[in-house]
């Protein structure tokens, strides 16, 4: 058994509103190495750890954690559109060796999905149905929100279900870093977008799909003229992120609470969590180490763009 740790930042507005080319082929560079790397490891099956942005998981039922036995992406963004090739038995299984294991998780037959899990998958492997791929949703947004710890142990059980089938693994956490995109709150939402958010948005049509994406441009345009007009990116919190992640510090993530999360580097950096749980999955492999790691700050996707590349200490193709 052998397993392959890929974590990265996703952005719907890549291709729609990038950075100057120097910085946008530097990221590309980052992303062509990983898939390289990823190429020779020769992946048996991908454990995937992404967010939602409410176009799959809404607040008519919305789990902390779930595990999809079929999944479908609807394809925002310009992101790709179709089924996932996930293995319905394998990922059956998961869930159940997971409440075995005293973590409480859900089960979707029918699981939809946008970018956040699309994305990595195309970046990193050329399509969505490439690799038999278990994806694993992690409420990254929804209020009320789970901590570090449920996301770790959530991690370690999956990574000790995946080390006994006897594959090579990879293991993608998507999202994060520090960001704030203009995400509605049901709180503060008005009444329309409370009902979309109630589950209505699931098949929104095509013409609040088109304003809801301009909406997202439009704050970028803004966001990069004055960084002010949405929570402000934390390049120093993100390193510090980074850096626990890398060395596998992550029992020092358990006391640090979603609010100051929230407070320091925006609402939507709980996205990291995915990459927490992929980070603790890895460890059930052995110990991992760093082979590559990869952050700027990048205004005109509202995010901390981030990458973070680790094997096992045995693993000797690099």
């Amino acid at each position: 058994m052998s397993a392959f740790l890929q974590c990265l930042s996703h952005t719907p507005l890549v291709g729609i509103v990038d950075p100057d080319k120097p910085i946008l082929d530097e990221i590309n560079s980052v992303i062509a190495d990983a898939r390289k790397k990823i190429e020779l490891f020769e992946p048996e099956l991908v454990l995937l750890f992404a967010p939602d942005h409410y176009n799959g998981f809404f607040y008519d039922i919305m789990p902390s954690f779930c595990i999809g036995t079929a999944a479908y992406a609807i394809g925002d963004f310009g992101s790709q559109k179709g089924d996932l090739l996930v293995p319905s038995e394998l990922a059956e299984a998961a869930v159940q060796f997971v409440l075995d294991a005293d973590v409480d998780i859900a089960i979707s037959h029918k699981m939809q999905i946008d970018h956040g899990f699309a994305q990595p998958l195309e970046f990193l492997l050329g399509g969505i149905d490439k690799v038999p791929v278990i994806p694993v949703f992690i409420n990254s947004i929804a209020v009320p929100l789970p901590s570090f710890k449920r996301i770790r142990l959530l991690g370690e059980v999956l990574g000790r279900y995946v080390a006994a089938l006897d594959k090579r693994v990879l293991i993608i956490g998507s999202g994060g870093l520090s960001h704030q995109p203009p995400v509605p709150e049901l709180m503060t939402a008005n009444e329309h977008m409370k009902d979309r958010m109630l589950g209505s948005g699931r098949n929104l049509p095509d013409n609040e799909r088109k304003a809801r994406t301009q909406r997202v441009i439009d704050a970028a345009h803004r966001f990069v003229d004055d960084q002010n007009t949405l929570h402000p990116l934390n390049p120093q919190w993100d390193k510090w992120f980074l850096n626990l992640l890398a060395t596998g510090q992550l029992n020092e993530l358990d006391t640090v609470s979603n609010q100051e999360v929230s407070d320091k580097a925006g609402k939507s950096t709980h996205e990291v969590k995915n990459w927490v749980a992929a980070a603790a999955a890895m460890t059930a492999f052995g110990k991992y180490q760093e082979q590559s790691r990869y952050y700027r700050p990048v205004p005109e996707w509202i995010a901390g763009y981030g990458a973070l590349t680790a094997t096992t200490k045995n693993e000797s193709l690099f």
